[in-house]
């Protein structure tokens, strides 16, 4: 049998109830803590994701346009004739600035890319010369002016003549309405570019 004094030693090493009760207190704390982050995280992931998004979508969009721009015949801006949807080009003497702008690839004017803003329907679109090929880009743009042609110090020309390579600006205003959890945000996308 073995002594008496080894049993209550043994029994001391348990925990007492005021000790558990400071181990659960510190655990919860723990276990708080990281859920209140983790819950703060979510909260911010989902206040930024429609600016995530929209970067990534410029990002894209303006990276093809600068190439198709980079790579084109000519770039002229304009404005889009609603009632059959054709691009109608700007008089000399007129501010080169519109809600189209019109890329010819290469020398046949009959192969085209046209981006334009319906400031109707607030949306941005791409349409090429294939049938059914426009595309809605982006919704809820605010401003009515998308495209300007610029001499290289930022001027508005007044005539395409007046420079054989033009810097096109291009600039959109966003506005996203109120949603869940989300309050409205007001936003641009601005960018320059030239052919090589």
């Amino acid at each position: 049998m073995k002594p008496a004094a080894h049993i209550s030693r043994r029994s001391s090493r348990a925990f007492t109830l005021p000790e558990m009760m400071i181990a659960i207190t510190i655990f919860l704390i723990v276990i708080v803590g990281i859920l209140s982050a983790h819950i703060f995280g979510l909260r911010m992931m989902q206040m930024n994701s429609n600016k995530l998004k929209t970067t990534e979508w410029s990002r894209k969009t303006f990276g093809r346009m600068a190439d198709e721009v980079r790579s084109s015949y000519a770039a002229a801006v304009g404005n889009l004739d609603t009632t059959n949807s054709s691009f109608e080009g700007l008089l000399d003497g007129e501010p080169q600035q519109g809600t189209a702008l019109l890329i010819t690839p290469t020398t046949d004017t009959n192969s085209y890319i046209l981006y334009f803003l319906n400031t109707v329907g607030q949306t941005f679109t791409r349409m090429t010369d294939q049938p059914g090929s426009a595309v809605t880009l982006a919704y809820s743009i605010t401003n009515v002016i998308a495209f300007t042609a610029q001499d290289f110090s930022g001027n508005v020309l007044s005539n395409q003549a007046t420079s054989n390579n033009p810097v096109i600006h291009m600039l959109l205003q966003f506005s996203e309405p109120e949603s869940f959890l989300q309050e409205s945000h007001q936003y641009k996308l601005e960018t320059s570019m030239t052919r090589r």
